[in-house]
């Protein structure tokens, strides 16, 4: 049964661009001929480590035989000349070396355990001296009249979380309305105001509106945003020095080059 042909024009260039004689000479034994044109182990191995889904040898070789024969019945055809086929050629011709040269630079940057943990310990002072997050409960009401209520047996010394399993309309009533921590910004920002300008232990003195309601918040506690562990983040870490390693090369060799557009700049 003949397989299936998957990334046709990725492999249709591969086999264009490389001369098979000089290809088999250099990487390894012959597995098939298709006309005298050679498809050796290399091929047949970096066409399985390019697939989503695993493939056998066999099956991998079988796909490169068909591309073979569709490829040499192109060329027959003329279909090589075209000049909208000779320029994708072209430009995926540069692409694929322009990548395997930011392989090649990206696998020779030296990021070592050094540089990652003193950049983990320069992020971590910046979160450490500008960010807080706030433990807080809420009672949220439908009526501005009911928060004022609710504000007006607190300030009998009626429990905060009593009041809020009682009498709150939200998901978080049945916990005493507690909220747990949080940031700012993972709340509606006239709730996290109201609640940043409060003094921990202290509640909201008029009700404050959001669009699911009327809340009264009290303000439990606020602390520095703990940052992450350095395991947890090293590899978002090293992509981000890998990726600024990159911006300044690009600079570099940009800054060296003579780029001249149509329209006279530069």
């Amino acid at each position: 049964m003949t397989p299936n042909i998957r990334t046709l024009p990725t492999l249709i260039l591969a086999l264009s661009l490389a001369a098979s004689s000089a290809f088999a000479a250099e990487d390894g034994a012959v597995l098939a001929r298709v006309n005298g044109t050679p498809i050796t182990r290399a091929e047949v191995q970096s066409f399985i480590e390019q697939q989503q889904q695993p493939l056998s040898e066999q099956q991998a070789l079988q796909e490169l035989i068909n591309v073979e024969l569709l490829y040499q019945q192109a060329k027959k055809a003329g279909v090589d000349k075209d000049p909208k086929v000779r320029l994708q050629v072209k430009r995926a011709t540069e692409g694929v070396i322009a990548s395997a040269y930011l392989k090649k630079f990206l696998d020779e940057l030296n990021i070592d355990d050094a540089a990652l943990k003193a950049r983990y310990e320069k992020e971590i002072k910046k979160v450490a001296s500008s960010k807080k997050e706030y433990k807080a409960r809420h009672i949220l009401l439908k009526s501005k009249e009911e928060a004022e209520q609710v504000i007006r047996e607190l300030d009998q010394g009626a429990d905060f979380a009593e009041l809020a399993k009682k009498k709150s309309t939200g998901p978080s009533g049945k916990n005493g309305g507690d909220l747990g921590w949080f940031e700012p910004g993972q709340m509606v920002k006239s709730f996290s105001d109201a609640a940043i300008a409060l003094k921990p232990g202290s509640y909201s003195k008029t009700p404050v509106q959001t669009q699911f309601g009327w809340h009264v918040i009290l303000l439990e506690d606020s602390r520095p945003v703990q940052p992450p562990s350095f395991e947890s983040v090293r590899q978002q870490l090293q992509t981000q020095m890998a990726a600024e390693a990159l911006r300044k090369h690009m600079d570099e060799i940009r800054g060296k080059a003579r780029i001249e557009l149509s329209d006279g700049k530069k």
